[in-house]
């Protein structure tokens, strides 16, 4: 029998008492840090290396570790329950006020409908009264007449202020606008909020409402600062501030956002920003482009960029009880749709995507920082959250201004090689070079005294940009090792080269940090080393290794109309935060605003479609292999730092790589075609392959003749009907190659569950070594436990720690290891089988 026992006070084990003295449990609290759950040597271990800890029996230090964890697990989830009650009581508050505006909406359509069927019932078309006030579309109201003229006095922007003030509110809390829910949107106590689209008004519009942990006062300052949150914005020059008599302020705003991709121009604003305070005490910041129609103050057109507009906007934040503040905002916007090619005009129709890049972004950049506020100061790497967002932050403002290419920045456009498909730019200003001169990690200098771009744009059928993203992260290789070794040998005779985009040695091995996290988007910011980048002669001055800091967003299957990004540049082994960056990448915008029905592991069927991997290590879900057409743009842009008389075979260089980079990426994209894959004569779908059935079914004989019970519930006897039950298993089951002796032991399958613990897919799981996801002591109890397992046939572990291929760390109540034997009898592979794991 045994009982809790509080740190320095007695507890019952056995009918025994046992205290702890304060030293005792400091080394006990010291050993709980390092390993929650130690093994019994481990814990015997403990006792000879502290002596206080002598007179204690080891069952009773057992029974200290697990009260601890059970204590640990009480406050934690103590601390979960809190902040869910009070997210479900700010919700709640949301979701009533959003009733409360569908009745009024309700209401109102029915007022108009009895109105209009009057209406029609005593006049006739040609005399209905055309000097009505408003006019009813769709539930929408437009006024007819036009705004009453303004001038640029204060008075006359006070004017126009209030007005846009009265019109952001009716379509925040009222109904001015029709929203919809946003697809694939659900409220709830972990969802970024209440997100919802435009139905039927003029331009594009998106609303959300959300909770942040953050006073009023600092949501609007992070707000106010567009650039720090919204990717796509260049520049916010504030031109004139004026305060009004109630305490508010007016500012007239000059804005430029970058062009997504280079088939379209960027696009600018001119805006009146009004701030103020509402008498219930929000805080409201509403914002609207100003015209010629107004007679406010005019801002010319500017060259290279089309003058769209901003209809009323704003954020409406009001303060929350128990802290934070409750925040609607609202994007409404008229992007200029006819300025852009056919084929890229549902981007700019499109209310999805507002939502995502601009509403949600908004949501994301405050739940984040509000996130740091209450955590840690310091992250990987030893730098603080911030430095991470502004690292980010700088690879997608390099990449953007790489594509757009402006004047202002430096950037001149090189005559094309007969050919358009790839535009090339190059750029000499010191404002560009400064501090690009750094060493490699060999000691050589790189020196360069001019950028070269090189972009282009493709059109992508078919193939979902989350699928495609993630093979270009996880399988470089496959589009990055296109003879550029050549180029480099080349180009070094003369001055060094340095070239993104090198071979990388596996993707295993990466290092990853994750910058961002919700449940509708992901964002990681890693380190690549890369090794061997360059084969050239043994007198040419290159590096043999090279660090990359990479950018990978989008990759969320499940997320409507999200833009896929991985963006990379070449960093010192020991950058700086202020270190140089020459970013390079690609962006992968959707144009369907549907939904694809698409395998979260669409990036297994490439083993057999691009030669590879084994085509027996694989499998997936029973999904269709054609779910729809989905067409998107990709936008490449790599650039190169380089000596300025070596213009000219730079640019050859960068031609011919970037066409080989497009040709890998549309063998890629047919490869995951959906179309490709189910007329492929020599793949079949992955559930359906003779070898995955067959080790499934040795898999569950071994268990059964080791352990004496099934591993999977009766009525499975197909081999298919196994495979399907062992790929939708809830623990992680995972086979190891048993070259333990002669080579470092890699994974050959695994099911969902265990692709999703290791955070990886199959084709990539080929590249995780067993010795990768253990830590030190880990890795000590595997080997001890090894002759075991060969021996008996199976072993069961203790619970512990184990890393996914993120590094993540991931909790297991236990495991256990089998043999696999084949039909001979024959050891074939391990299996390990992890039980209610977990991300720690």
């Amino acid at each position: 029998m045994s009982m809790s026992c509080k740190d320095g006070k007695p507890g019952l084990d056995n009918g025994k008492y046992v205290r702890y003295t304060p030293e005792q449990v400091e080394a006990l609290e010291r050993l709980y840090h390092e390993c929650p759950k130690p093994s019994s040597i481990r814990r015997q271990q403990l006792i000879r290396e502290c002596p206080i800890l002598s007179n204690i029996e080891p069952k009773q230090i057992k029974v200290w570790f697990q009260n601890r964890r059970c204590r640990e697990k009480q406050r934690k989830e103590a601390s979960r329950l809190q902040a869910v009650n009070r997210k479900l009581t700010a919700m709640n508050k949301l979701l009533m006020e959003e009733n409360d505006r569908l009745q009024k909406q309700v209401s109102q359509l029915v007022y108009e409908n009895g109105y209009f069927r009057q209406h029609t019932q005593n006049t006739t078309l040609a005399s209905k009264d055309t000097s009505c006030e408003s006019v009813v579309t769709s539930g929408q109201h437009h006024l007819t007449p036009q705004h009453p003229p303004r001038d640029a006095s204060p008075a006359g922007l006070l004017s126009i202020a209030e007005e846009t003030l009265a019109e952001f509110l009716s379509k925040a809390t009222g109904t001015a606008v029709e929203w919809v829910q946003m697809p694939g949107m659900k409220p709830g106590p972990d969802s970024i909020g209440i997100v919802a689209i435009s139905h039927g008004c003029t331009g594009v519009a998106a609303r959300a409402c959300g909770l942040v942990g953050l006073e009023p006062t600092r949501v609007a300052e992070i707000l106010k600062d567009r650039p720090s949150w919204f990717r796509d914005c260049r520049a916010v020059d504030v031109l004139n501030v004026l305060p009004t008599a109630n305490g508010g302020t007016i500012e007239l705003l000059y804005m430029q956002l970058y062009a997504p991709t280079t088939l379209a121009p960027a696009r600018d604003f001119w805006l009146l920003r009004y701030t103020s305070v509402l008498e219930d005490g929000s805080l409201v910041v509403c914002e609207r482009s100003l015209k010629n129609t107004q007679n406010g103050p005019s801002m010319p057109p500017v060259q290279h960029f089309v003058r769209a507009e901003m209809l009323p906007s704003g954020y409406l934040i009001r303060p929350c009880e128990g802290g934070g503040s409750i925040i609607h905002i609202v994007d409404h916007m008229d992007l200029e749709p006819w300025s852009v090619p056919e084929v890229l005009r549902p981007l700019y129709e499109s209310s999805t995507m507002v939502a995502q890049k601009t509403t949600m972004a908004a949501l994301r950049q405050l739940r984040q920082i509000a996130h740091e506020v209450s955590q840690s100061n310091v992250t990987g790497w030893g730098r603080r959250p911030a430095a991470l967002r502004a690292l980010s932050q700088r690879l997608s403002r390099g990449f953007n201004e790489a594509l757009n290419g402006f004047t202002d920045e430096g950037w001149s456009m090189m005559g094309n090689d007969g050919m358009d498909d790839v535009t090339i730019l190059v750029n000499s200003s010191p404002d560009k070079l400064m501090g690009l001169n750094l060493p490699f990690a060999n000691g050589f200098p790189a020196v360069s005294n001019a950028v070269l771009c090189a972009k282009a744009s493709m059109l992508l059928q078919n193939v979902p940009p989350a699928i495609l993203l993630r093979f270009l992260r996880e399988h470089r290789s496959e589009w990055a090792d296109n003879n550029i070794d050549a180029y480099s040998a080349a180009a070094v005779k003369i001055g060094p080269c340095s070239l993104p985009g090198s071979r990388v040695g596996s993707f295993g091995g990466q290092v990853i940090l994750p910058l961002a996290h919700t449940m509708e988007h992901e964002e990681f910011l890693e380190v690549i080393k890369l090794e061997g980048v360059g084969h050239a002669p043994e007198d040419a001055i290159m590096p043999r290794e090279m660090f990359l800091l990479q950018l990978c967003s989008g990759m969320d299957e499940n997320a409507v109309g999200t833009c896929a990004e991985l963006i990379f540049a070449p960093i010192d082994a020991s950058f700086a935060d202020d270190a140089p960056l020459l970013p390079s990448g690609f962006r992968i915008i959707p144009l369907d605003s549907g939904k694809e029905a698409s395998s979260p592991n669409r990036t297994l069927d490439l083993a057999s479609a691009l030669e590879i991997g084994p085509a027996g290590n694989k499998a997936s879900n029973d999904y269709p292999a054609n779910s729809g057409c989905v067409r998107s743009v990709m936008t490449i842009a790599f650039e190169f730092a380089f000596e300025s008389h070596m213009q000219e075979h730079v640019a050859s260089m960068a031609r011919q790589y970037v066409r080989s980079i497009i040709s890998s990426v549309q063998r890629v994209a047919l490869a995951l075609s959906p179309s490709h894959l189910s007329s492929h004569a020599g793949l079949r779908p992955p559930l359906g392959t003779p070898e995955a059935q067959t080790l499934a079914r040795w898999i569950c004989q071994s268990y059964r003749c080791y352990m004496g019970v099934e591993l999977l519930k009766s009525g499975n006897e197909g081999s298919e009907s196994i495979l399907k039950t062992l790929w939708h298993h809830s623990d992680a089951i995972m086979c190891c190659s048993l070259k333990f002796l002669q080579a470092l032991p890699v994974f050959t399958f695994a099911n969902q569950a265990g692709l999703d613990m290791l955070e990886t897919t199959l084709v990539a799981l080929q590249d995780i070594t067993l010795e990768k996801i253990f830590d030190d002591h880990g890795r000590k109890t595997l080997c001890s436990e090894f002759p075991q397992i060969m021996q008996q046939g199976f072993a069961c572990l203790q619970g512990g720690i184990c890393l996914s291929s993120m590094g993540r760390p991931v909790s297991y109540e236990r495991a256990v290891a089998w043999k696999v034997l084949n039909e001979e009898e024959n050891a074939h592979c391990i299996c390990f089988m992890f039980v209610n794991w977990s991300f720690v």
